[in-house]
């Protein structure tokens, strides 16, 4: 960061910057927490046309679950446009790594957050996935938005970007019936919508936080398959959220129905190491 940066984002949170020290972890912004004399601020950075209104919809997304009074989220201070591209401002939680009761205690709020329901599904707002947009128009049935505002956008920007064949998307028909078979019963849900486990995080008290969403309303299931694509909640996360939240019958072949969705985004944003994943789900259940 250089130094007219660090003055312009002093002069946003009213007090000098004296240190600016990166963050890693995230692939679609640079992090940095920002040292004044009295705290520390997180601070991303995307330079991006469409930052300003991806950092939007994250603060709309963070407030949204902090509304739910289940799942801390960091406290936003500003989003603000840059020369090129945009800011986001917001709390520093300092962070430990998981013990088996924080966990615990994340698993038994997130089935909490889960039970906010909805009459319909989707959301007010467009979002992102990453930098991918992703759509929420509502919907009365969630097979027909998991196919239309799910999958079928992602199948679409993969075919664009020559990462998939048209022979290798399922048609309508057979995407409406298998979704079908595996998906019922399904009832709206309050959803992080991005949850890996570089999306949470335990604060040095203990308190689980999460970080980046992509809300809206749709099935739990959807949180706990992308948990479960690359691992980091451990045994116990799961344990406590199911003694709220039961699993399901059919649980397993959902999982992979729907980290499908997560599989393709991936594809479209790191590009063909994702694609054998992505036809292996394909191949098995379509």
């Amino acid at each position: 960061m250089n130094a007219e940066l660090k003055d312009f984002i002093g002069a946003l949170i009213g007090t000098k910057v004296k240190n600016c020290v990166p963050v890693s972890g995230g692939d679609i912004s640079r992090a940095y927490v920002l040292h004044t004399d009295s705290d520390r601020v997180f601070c991303k950075i995307n330079s991006s046309s469409a930052a300003k209104s991806m950092f939007e919809a994250e603060v709309d997304g963070l407030k949204a679950i902090d509304q739910t009074k289940t799942v801390k989220t960091p406290l936003v201070y500003s989003v603000n446009a840059l020369e090129k591209g945009a800011c986001l401002l917001m709390e520093y939680v300092a962070s430990k790594n998981p013990e088996v009761k924080d966990l615990e205690k994340f698993g038994v709020q997130l089935a909490a957050m889960h039970q906010v329901g909805s009459n319909f599904y989707g959301w007010e707002n467009p979002n992102f996935i990453g930098n991918l947009p992703q759509s929420n128009q509502k919907y009365d049935d969630w097979i027909s938005f998991y196919i239309k505002e799910r999958l079928g956008p992602q199948f679409q920007t993969a075919i664009n970007r020559r990462l998939l064949t048209t022979e290798d998307v399922p048609n309508a028909d057979k995407l409406q019936s298998v979704i079908s078979a595996y998906c019922t019963d399904v009832r709206p849900s309050m959803l992080h919508g991005d949850l890996w486990s570089g999306n949470y995080l335990i604060a040095e008290n203990g308190e689980p936080y999460l970080i980046d969403p992509a809300v809206y309303f749709g099935h739990s299931e959807m949180d706990l398959s992308m948990s479960r694509l690359f691992g980091g909640f451990g045994s116990s996360f799961y344990a406590s959220y199911f003694e709220i939240n039961p699993s399901q019958q059919g649980e397993s072949n959902r999982m992979a129905i729907y980290q499908l969705y997560y599989l393709l985004v991936h594809l479209n944003l790191f590009g063909k190491c994702y694609y054998q994943s992505v036809k292996e789900i394909l191949q098995v259940h379509f």
